[in-house]
């Protein structure tokens, strides 16, 4: 993929469930993961739901084919007005990485969070996970909150 010919960044929709599961699945490995298919089925009706405000999914399309995911919660918060997103999944694949499929994914989710009056994007990951540190060292604000969890 050269910069030529860039991924169009759009909405998650229906007809994307399968080439979107497996990104997701990839994902998951990457993170060592497994989910109940009843999570996947639940996950992705509420991501390609339009009208299911409280979750929302973009998709990276090359030639055809998905090349990236990213997956949103939007949610209250309580030291804003305005809810919040939380960027929760962010995945390319292999043969898209270093094209900026990552950067333009994150891009159209500060792009959704200004056109729908959202406090502000926020996303975690693995303090090890170096490669994609290098891309949101560039595109955000590493915190210096730590994340706990039972």
């Amino acid at each position: 993929m050269s910069t030529i010919d860039k991924p169009i960044i759009r909405p998650l929709v229906r007809a994307d469930r399968e080439q979107w599961e497996a990104l997701w699945r990839e994902y998951l490995d990457f993170y060592q993961s497994t989910l109940n298919q009843d999570v996947f089925e639940r996950t992705f009706t509420r991501l390609s739901e339009e009208s299911y405000e409280a979750m929302f999914g973009y998709v990276a399309e090359h030639e055809g084919k998905l090349v990236g995911i990213a997956n949103c919660i939007n949610h209250d918060h309580g030291w804003s007005l305005e809810q919040v997103t939380y960027l929760q999944d962010l995945y390319v694949s292999p043969a898209a990485r270093k094209m900026g499929v990552g950067q333009a994914l994150i891009e159209a989710v500060y792009d959704y969070a200004d056109r729908n009056n959202k406090a502000n994007v926020y996303w975690t990951t693995q303090s090890a996970n170096h490669t994609a540190r290098k891309l949101y060292d560039r595109v955000g604000v590493l915190t210096d909150f730590i994340k706990y969890c039972r």
